[in-house]
């Protein structure tokens, strides 16, 4: 229903930021990283999810495509709900989030609270198992499938490609941002990140 909200940031509370869009102020549950990058008074523009139950509409925002993708496929995970998503990604940015999957991390997600080692192992279980039957593209367009990405990562240019695919980015846009990143001798971690920065440019 909302693809994004651009406004002013009229409000800021824990988990909570309120964006002023032409005099009307949109509730956006949202995380700490999220929050971090906004301030009372100024321009903020948030990726929106609309999640409807049967008693509630809540409006949920994030700074990044990434993040509303990770928080999309984490709430699609069985006993994953929209506070335990807010929860990780509050305590593990996407990028750490996407390696974490890729490299098994359990404790990366248990820092979390409210998460435990039973559904972190379900998580990463999950969506390592999502990704190996190319369902993992939640920012739409072209299917990881068929990237030329193996399941099990052998080296770190799979790990990277697995690990950004985790973030909903299709296989031509993966091989475009891993294209001229020193490989050897950058670290796992340094490389999504370099990818990532060619990516929002």
């Amino acid at each position: 229903m909302y693809y994004y909200l651009n406004g002013t940031v009229a409000h800021i509370a824990p988990y909570l930021a309120v964006i002023d869009c032409g005099g009307v102020g949109y509730a956006c549950h949202t995380t700490n990283v999220t929050l971090s990058a906004l301030q009372v008074g100024q321009k903020g523009k948030l990726y929106t999810y609309l999640n409807v139950r049967e008693d509630a509409m809540e409006l949920f925002g994030f700074a990044s495509e990434e993040e509303l993708n990770c928080f999309k496929m984490l709430i699609g995970i069985s006993g994953v709900g929209p506070k335990a998503a807010l929860s990780i990604l509050s305590s593990t940015p996407p990028d750490r989030l996407a390696l974490a999957i890729i490299t098994g991390d359990e404790k990366a997600l248990t820092v979390a609270p409210g998460i435990g080692k039973k559904i972190a192992q379900r998580i990463i279980l999950e969506l390592k198992d999502k990704l190996a039957k190319g369902q993992l593209n939640a920012g739409g367009g072209e299917s990881y499938a068929g990237s030329g990405v193996t399941l099990i990562p052998e080296n770190k240019l799979s790990e990277a490609s697995a690990a950004l695919a985790v973030l909903g980015y299709s296989g031509s846009e993966i091989g475009l941002a891993l294209k001229g990143i020193d490989l050897d001798s950058l670290t796992l971690e340094q490389i999504i990140k370099q990818a990532l920065k060619k990516m929002v440019k």
